[in-house]
């Protein structure tokens, strides 16, 4: 069965055939969006608990709990998008599927700071399998509506399963086996996709992938911003507005130069093979949690300016706590945006923006220092690409 073309519009039942990966006009559908604003709510949830923890002094606690927990928000959402760009029917199983998805995102986002806090998986992990198993349906209704890959959606379905009940068993081990069990697992699932795909892949749509992967960027950073400015706007109404005017302009010029670094390059070239996709997709999770991780990092700042006194964590820990976020950010999206070419001057001027946020962990006001480095970063960068692309633009008149 050759790839198809889907009439946009509801229906109440479609065969579950696959999409046509070179389709026109593929965008992000209302449903995709809904979800992806559901699922961001874990997000908030867990980068709450990572301020909260080490606002208490539990800083390497919170920063692995905060690893693991993302996982299990970052991973669900993979599997929906990359399932929804090659199978989306929008009909009613679909839909009903995809609403009991959400569902479990929301229980995932009320079990994020237990699991944080205490290392409890309870909820987030009948969360975690609801969203999953649910995804196990809807390979099952690809796997009859689709009989050239039919072996990959029946390995898909098996391994999610197979690896759910891992999950599920995971509850009732000791623990002092839960962080090596949670690694074996999480490493079952990252493999679950390059078993089945090696059969016949699936047919993913690059520049709707593409504009997913950025609609999410977009959100998390604005999650981010949302988060500091209420801690921001809590304490003006106990310190004046030069107290805490530095962590503000420093916060927002960089989730600014954030969201400009990673739209630099929007173009799905680089999704051209599964090797090149699996790079680009499993990226994401540094860049996703360490986004998300900047706003934790921006509202401790804000909190750290107001009411230091009350906080158990030191003046550098605080520091880091969003400059490393913000240096893994840029690092990653470097590396998931160039082309394979040997180094050259961008990959230096990234280079030394990384190595300077990290050097302003140290400095008297480093939410300040990152935004004006990032901005120096965006501007030389920009100055750099316009110049090599008038400079092709020659060459190509000539």
């Amino acid at each position: 069965m050759s790839p198809r073309h889907v009439v946009p519009g509801f229906s109440w039942h479609r065969p579950m055939g696959p999409r046509e990966p070179a389709e026109e006009h593929r965008t992000a559908t209302v449903l995709e969006l809904f979800f992806d604003l559901c699922f961001v709510t874990a997000v908030a949830q867990a980068a709450a608990a990572l301020e909260h923890e080490v606002t208490a002094g539990h800083t390497g606690h919170g920063v692995l709990g905060y690893a693991l927990v993302f996982f299990a928000i970052w991973w669900a959402w993979m599997g929906f998008t990359w399932f929804a760009s090659a199978y989306d029917t929008d009909d009613v199983p679909y839909r009903l599927l995809t609403l009991v998805q959400i569902a479990g995102a929301l229980a995932v986002a009320a079990g994020a700071r237990d699991a944080l806090e205490h290392l409890d998986f309870t909820v987030i992990t009948w969360g975690y399998v609801v969203m999953r198993l649910a995804g196990v349906a809807q390979w099952l209704r690809a796997a009859a509506g689709d009989p050239e890959r039919r072996t990959t959606c029946l390995r898909y379905a098996a391994g999610i399963l197979v690896v759910q009940l891992g999950w599920l068993g995971r509850l009732a081990l000791p623990d002092d086996a839960g962080l090596w069990s949670f690694l074996v697992l999480a490493a079952a699932e990252l493999a679950v996709p390059a078993w089945a795909e090696r059969h016949a892949a699936t047919t993913w749509h690059p520049h709707h992938i593409a504009e997913r992967y950025g609609l999410f960027t977009l959100i998390v950073l604005g999650e981010s911003i949302t988060a500091a400015v209420a801690t921001l706007r809590g304490l003006l109404d106990e310190h004046a507005l030069g107290d805490l005017l530095p962590v503000g302009v420093g916060g927002l010029l960089t989730v600014f130069s954030l969201w400009w670094l990673y739209f630099l390059r929007t173009e799905p070239k680089r999704l051209g093979s599964l090797a090149a996709a699996l790079r680009w997709g499993y990226g994401h999770y540094a860049v996703f949690a360490s986004a998300a991780a900047v706003g934790a990092g921006f509202a401790l700042a804000a909190e750290h300016a107001g009411h230091g006194e009350h906080s158990e964590a030191p003046d550098l820990t605080t520091a880091a706590v969003f400059t490393v976020p913000v240096a893994v950010y840029v690092l990653v999206v470097r590396l998931l945006q160039r082309d394979p070419e040997p180094p050259g001057l961008l990959d230096g001027l990234w280079g030394a923006g990384v190595l300077a946020v990290l050097a302003v962990t140290f400095a008297p006001s480093p939410v300040l220092a990152t935004g004006l480095v990032l901005a120096a970063l965006v501007v030389a960068v920009v100055a750099v690409t316009h110049r090599r692309a008038r400079a092709a633009a020659v060459r190509g008149g000539a």
